[in-house]
């Protein structure tokens, strides 16, 4: 029996190996792709930025432990044996700094921080009137791990917050919709959107102009988990028309952005090339240990993804 880890993210084989050999002294690791050996031995595999095909062709293989939050790279791969047990990494510093990223973003378009880097420019002493926290409606799509940490930390900063997910996820302090049919009562009482769903068949392109045109005129969008979500094309008209007075994108179709692409240069965007959060090896390698452990002594691993759902 061997334990495959797979990533081709920049320094992660170098980050977590170490630390799962720690973790897992007793156990044969092996690391793609030049020291996987024998493919008939790999039972489970631990997967980062993955390659495709090459799940397909571990004929042995039990399941699969994801370093990331998002599946959605590894459910697009057509090889991927969609019968195994998938887990994915619910690590619990990626959803500090997920909190932390979404906190720093809502004070900045909140408190219209960004209008002072213009007025610096022009020796313009104009200080920003803003509404007391209460009054400002703050929108979480996504009521997961992260989202629903979001949600509840901004509530507890005395925004007026809001939760929207697929299915009925009660919050303390969160008023919360649901479906299709709470979506347009969710995005009219939203002045800062959040995102923060999974990528899925029914989730890609949400973010529209049809879901856009729902916000009041003025909102802000912040994009954090896929690029996927967003047309892109809709949100560029929505800022243009002043449907929309800014946003930060996090996340994008295609990435690294494009150099010559318009959200580099529009006067109303914030780019950051997808770093809100991140797996942190420390602890991330001790979740990883805990399901190996499980699934050696027949349980199931944790954080299960229903793989039909893609989350």
């Amino acid at each position: 029996m061997a334990i495959l880890f797979m990533s081709k993210a920049p320094g992660n084989t170098e980050a977590y190996v170490p630390l799962l050999k720690g973790q897992l002294p007793d156990q044969d690791i092996r690391v793609w792709p030049d020291a996987v050996g024998n493919p008939t031995d790999i039972e489970y595999a631990v997967i980062g930025a993955p390659e495709q095909g090459v799940l397909g062709k571990l004929p042995n293989l039990k399941a699969v432990l994801s370093l990331w939050a998002g599946v959605d790279s590894l459910l697009a791969d057509p090889t991927f044996p969609r019968h195994l047990p998938l887990a994915r990494m619910v690590d619990p510093l990626l959803a500090v700094d997920m909190t932390h990223f979404a906190i720093h973003w809502v004070l900045h378009f909140h408190r219209g921080l960004h209008r002072y880097a213009a007025f610096q420019r022009k020796a313009e002493w104009r200080p920003i009137l803003y509404p007391e926290a209460s009054a400002r409606r703050i929108g979480v799509m996504g009521l997961g791990v992260l989202g629903a940490d979001a949600a509840t930390k901004l509530a507890g900063l005395g925004f007026a917050v809001a939760g929207w997910d697929a299915v009925a996820k009660p919050l303390d302090g969160v008023e919360t919709f649901v479906g299709a049919d709470g979506l347009t009562a969710f995005l009219n009482r939203t002045e800062i959107l959040i995102v923060l769903l999974p990528l899925t068949p029914e989730t890609r392109g949400l973010i529209c102009a049809r879901t856009l045109s729902a916000l009041p005129e003025g909102a802000y969008l912040i994009s954090l988990a896929r690029g996927g979500h967003v047309v892109e094309t809709d949100l560029l008209a929505a800022l243009d028309t002043g449907r929309l007075a800014g946003a930060l994108l996090d996340a994008f179709s295609e990435e690294p952005l494009p150099a010559d692409h318009a959200f580099w240069r529009h006067p109303k965007v914030i780019v950051t090339p997808h770093v809100a959060s991140k797996t942190t090896p420390r602890t991330a390698a001790a979740e990883i240990a805990t399901d190996i452990r499980r699934l050696l002594a027949g349980q199931m691993p944790r954080h299960l993804v229903d793989v039909e759902r893609g989350y």
